[in-house]
């Protein structure tokens, strides 16, 4: 049987440390103390990470807080899209940023013609996410 301690499980869930404690002490998730620190069972994480997925007031995860070289605040110009796939192009300052993404990942963000949307750019991949 898979299983996480506590660090690892709020890494992957996007939470702090602490919101995980408290969510074991409430009784949200179980976890056990076999031979030394808490661990949580990854079919009990799994459970909890899709009660986690439409939660409006769900922290930042740390991936949306980590550091890109070059993070562009812009506006969406177009939208194409596919049954997969989609074509995202923003204008952002003086710069017009193409990202492909899929469908979904579009569709989740709200991205169309007009919508704020920050591009961040590392190396050879261009993140887009909506600001909070």
């Amino acid at each position: 049987m898979t299983t996480y301690r506590i660090a690892e499980a709020a890494e992957l869930l996007g939470v702090s440390d602490d919101t995980l404690r408290r969510w074991v002490d409430s009784g949200r998730v179980a976890a056990t103390r076999p031979d030394g620190p808490a661990v949580i069972a990854g079919a009990d994480l799994a459970g909890l990470a899709e009660t986690l997925v439409d939660e409006p007031d769900r922290e930042r995860t740390r991936a949306s807080a980590v550091s890109a070289r070059n993070r562009l605040v812009g506006i969406v110009t177009r939208v194409r899209k596919d049954t997969v796939m989609a074509q995202v192009d923003l204008v952002c300052g003086p710069y017009r940023l193409v990202s492909l993404m899929s469908a979904e990942a579009a569709d989740e963000l709200g991205l169309e013609r007009g919508v704020r949307a920050i591009a961040s750019v590392k190396s050879t991949n261009v993140v887009v996410e909506r600001p909070t």
